[in-house]
């Protein structure tokens, strides 16, 4: 190597405690729930009347083609998604259906495994790659429902390739292009969101300097008491959009929408598009990062995929001057710190976005 080329190390995140396998728990009594899951009814009251199901048709749903060629009304029904909503699904994105159903095969394949082949890539004490349980920064704190694995893709020399299962022994090929065409689907998006946004076509793609991207496969095993747990507690996400794919058959993802818990109903072959809270910030809140959570079922497991596309630890996130109409309500935040800062935190709403929020 020349002299003065520096490789950039791959960092580590944060360390979360160790927490019982979900998996593991239900596997050896299916109808044992540990005390340290169990949730105020407060916390997960059930969905009221049916105000909630009609709410769910309402999610928008955005054609790819059509956002891709710069239809207008399609442009529009991304910038509603994003204002009203944070969420939307996409369809006919172009990730054929053998790719998605190969990400799916190979993930299920790897939770079937027994304890101890998963714990061969379990996330060490100081970092989120691997497998096991993010955010557990409290001995008292309450777990959630479920088990993931959480890998870092791109840029490519940021993997951990000691965390990524060797077994099934298709993953790794199998996650790789998963992941580069769900990376496609994110930048063409973010090529319309900076159109919506008055800039550059590529502009949005620029101020990442680099995509960090990470997966985060989630496993939510049924539960005897489906309504005292969550598989994943109230929060918004630290990155750019989340892409997600679900299960065709098995609904779990819920948003928060006018002070009701929406079900998001699987489109087979769609994926889950949300706004992070650094499109909330570069927007100065135009944009909204909504709250969302999982939840779990009596008698089936669930899995889903989740891909975060967020900017490189250095890039100064705040708002860009040119569209803010009002007063501004982030200040400027390495986002660096700010990613790291969350994962020191217990999921909880939306309370980590105070460290970016203007005092008012």
């Amino acid at each position: 190597m020349s002299s003065g080329t520096q490789v950039e190390v791959a960092p580590t995140f944060a360390p979360s405690l160790p927490v019982p396998n979900v998996q593991e728990i239900v596997r050896t009594d299916p109808l044992q729930v540990p005390e340290r899951y169990l949730r105020d009814q407060e916390a997960i009251p059930e969905n009221k009347g049916h105000t909630t199901s009609d709410l769910s048709t309402e999610i928008p749903i955005i054609d790819f083609p059509l956002l891709s060629k710069g239809n207008k009304e399609e442009l529009d029904k991304l910038d509603m998604a994003c204002q009203e909503w944070g969420f939307f699904q996409v369809v006919n994105h172009g990730v054929e259906k053998e790719v998605l159903q190969g990400m799916k095969d190979v993930a299920a394949k790897f939770f079937e495994l027994p304890l101890e082949e998963k714990n061969k890539v379990a996330m060490p004490s100081d970092d989120i790659q691997g497998y096991g349980h993010a955010y557990v920064v409290s001995e008292d704190q309450i777990l959630d429902w479920s088990d993931a694995l959480i890998l870092i893709v791109y840029p490519t020399h940021y993997r951990k390739l000691q965390f990524w299962p060797a077994v099934p022994e298709k993953f790794k090929e199998v996650l790789d292009t998963y992941s580069s065409e769900v990376k496609r689907v994110g930048e063409e998006l973010l090529m319309s969101l900076s159109i919506l946004m008055g800039m550059e076509k590529d502009s949005l793609i620029g101020l990442h300097n680099q995509f960090l991207q990470g997966v985060r496969v989630n496993y939510y095993p049924p539960c005897s008491m489906p309504h005292k747990v969550l598989g994943l507690s109230p929060h918004s996400d630290t990155s750019t959009i989340t892409i997600l794919m679900q299960e065709d058959d098995v609904t779990g993802l819920q948003i928060q929408k006018g002070g009701e818990w929406v079900s998001v109903e699987p489109i087979p072959n769609a994926l889950v598009v949300n706004v992070g809270d650094v499109l909330e910030i570069w927007t100065n809140g135009k944009y909204k990062s909504i709250e969302h959570r999982a939840v779990t079922t009596k008698n089936k497991a669930r899995l889903s995929y989740a891909t975060f596309l967020s900017p490189h630890d250095d890039v100064e996130v705040e708002p860009i001057y040119d569209i803010v109409e009002s007063h501004m309500m982030y200040k400027k935040v390495r986002y660096g710190d700010y990613l790291r800062q969350s994962m020191k935190m217990k999921h909880a709403g939306k309370a980590h976005t105070q460290m970016a929020k203007i005092e008012s």
